[in-house]
């Protein structure tokens, strides 16, 4: 059996299903037999890792419609592969049909990118992690999340009181890097990481000596990646501190940056430039 969702996420199904239904299914309603029991089955129609699966089970059980899983989440499948099965009276298939599709063909587009993406940053270094932004669809912020998950990367940080990421802007109304971090480690709990971005070598080096747990290296090439790293042993801190890459980071050059030495590379590109992966429900009645 699948895991039934969170309730607030339960909440934001039924809201989806709330913004296609409105006032009711009109094409529906209008070609009659709404009650004729019926089959949907979801077919993938390429081949992609799938997931949504859990969402779509969610929508099932908010419905009142059978819900049975033909395939597991994570795993390749298609083209023309059965994934889903639903049961039910035909009115709510058809109703639920676009929402259904429209959540597991963006949850699988993003877990396809970011197994792919890993699958090509992991020839460069087994051990790295491969992680989401916050730059993310409002109000599905959290199925992408999983979606990276199912997909075997990281997700970050979901929201900003995750953890303190201190970014540019942030720099710039304190007045420096050092200040930043001393700023936010006497303000958060021990239990919060501390996170800074910094733009060269020198803000890398005054970062990881004020006390940051990650030095954020972003748009950073990776030979001047592989800088701070030297720079780093040489200091004896290359173990105190975890190295994140970002800014432009995608399957063409991911691998680089995998063998340039840092820890953790965040790409935005996961959920905000994938393609969807295509599925199709197909109805039957007996």
């Amino acid at each position: 059996m699948m895991n039934r969702p969170s309730p607030a996420v339960m909440k934001a199904l039924r809201e989806y299903l709330e913004e296609d239904i409105r006032s009711g299914d009109l094409t529906t309603k209008a070609i009659g037999q709404p009650m004729t029991p019926g089959t949907g089955t979801i077919f993938a129609r390429s081949k992609a890792i799938l997931a949504g699966a859990i969402e779509i089970a969610a929508i099932a059980e908010i419905t009142g419609l059978a819900c049975e899983a033909l395939a597991d989440e994570g795993k390749w499948v298609g083209p023309d592969e059965p994934v889903i099965r639903l049961k039910g009276p035909a009115g709510t298939l058809l109703t639920v049909e676009r929402v259904c599709l429209n959540i597991i063909m963006r949850m699988s587009g993003i877990a396809t990118k970011v197994h792919r993406m890993m699958e090509t940053a992991r020839e460069g270094n087994p051990a790295l992690v491969v992680a989401a932004t916050r730059k993310t669809t409002p109000g599905f912020r959290y199925f992408e999340k999983r979606a990276v998950q199912v997909g075997g990367g990281d997700p970050h940080r979901y929201a900003l009181d995750d953890m303190v990421l201190i970014k540019n802007n942030h720099v710039a109304v304190v007045g420096g890097v050092g200040k930043a971090i001393k700023a936010a480690r006497g303000a958060v709990s021990f239990s919060k990481k501390i996170s800074c971005e910094v733009r060269n070598l020198k803000e890398a080096m005054e970062a990881v000596e004020a006390g940051a747990d990650i030095v954020l290296l972003d748009n950073f090439k990776p030979k001047d990646i592989a800088k701070v790293n030297d720079a780093l042993n040489k200091n004896g801190w290359r173990g105190k501190v975890i190295l994140e890459a970002s800014g432009g980071i995608d399957e063409s050059n991911v691998k680089d940056y995998a063998q340039s030495g840092v820890d953790i590379v965040s790409s935005g590109a996961l959920t905000h430039s994938y393609d969807a992966s295509n599925f199709n429900m197909r109805l039957t009645f007996a």
